[in-house]
């Protein structure tokens, strides 16, 4: 069942009685922090057209909020530190740090502030918002799966959630490249984000 799943509305001939909202669903309604250090917001692109390199932002901090009875109130906000970014490659980090990728100096956050949500049919969820990067805001949508939720063993009431999405990395202004002799350039336009979230339910 998923977070957001509310059982059928009963009917009957004079009006529709309202809708029954499953307890354990409702409570995990309340606001949300993501826990970084049990979550990773990574990304894969094509390099020299014949396979991928993937990276990772070791820095981030966001909050959720959660409806248990209507996703559309849900909402989400991440501020990722653009100077955080880790491919395995320090020289390659230096690169996408410099004007002619991130320009992280200039432009030290990667911003996410979602415009609405709703659920796609059981543990799947759709978050759209507006993607800032580089002083460029642009819309995406965020396919998510539900993981469920649970109590750590110190105490923490926990959400999980997994997902991605796909961007054209020149949308947000992000076009340097190289060509390549044998045709093609060295890094695609496609991006693939992943999303790894595990966010800890703040105290009533």
């Amino acid at each position: 069942m998923g977070i957001f799943n509310r059982k059928p509305e009963a009917t009957t001939t004079a009006a529709a009685a309202p809708a029954a909202v499953d307890p354990a669903l409702a409570a995990l309604t309340g606001e949300y922090t993501i826990d970084a250090v049990h979550s990773s917001i990574g990304f894969t692109v094509r390099h020299a057209m014949v396979t991928n390199v993937r990276g990772s932002f070791g820095e981030y901090e966001g909050t959720l909020h959660l409806d248990g009875s209507d996703p559309s109130r849900s909402t989400a906000a991440i501020d990722v530190k653009i100077a955080s970014i880790d491919t395995g490659i320090a020289d390659r980090d230096g690169h996408l740090r410099s004007p002619d990728f991130f320009d992280a100096e200039n432009h030290p956050l990667m911003t996410f502030r979602s415009t609405s949500a709703e659920q796609l049919g059981g543990d799947a969820y759709r978050i759209t918002g507006d993607l800032s990067i580089k002083g460029v805001t642009r819309p995406l949508a965020i396919d998510l799966t539900f993981n469920g939720s649970a109590k750590d063993p110190y105490g923490n009431e926990r959400v999980g959630f997994e997902g991605g999405a796909e961007i054209l990395r020149s949308d947000w202004g992000l076009t340097w490249n190289a060509a390549l002799e044998t045709g093609g350039v060295m890094v695609s336009d496609k991006v693939k984000l992943t999303f790894d979230i595990s966010a800890i339910k703040s105290a009533a």
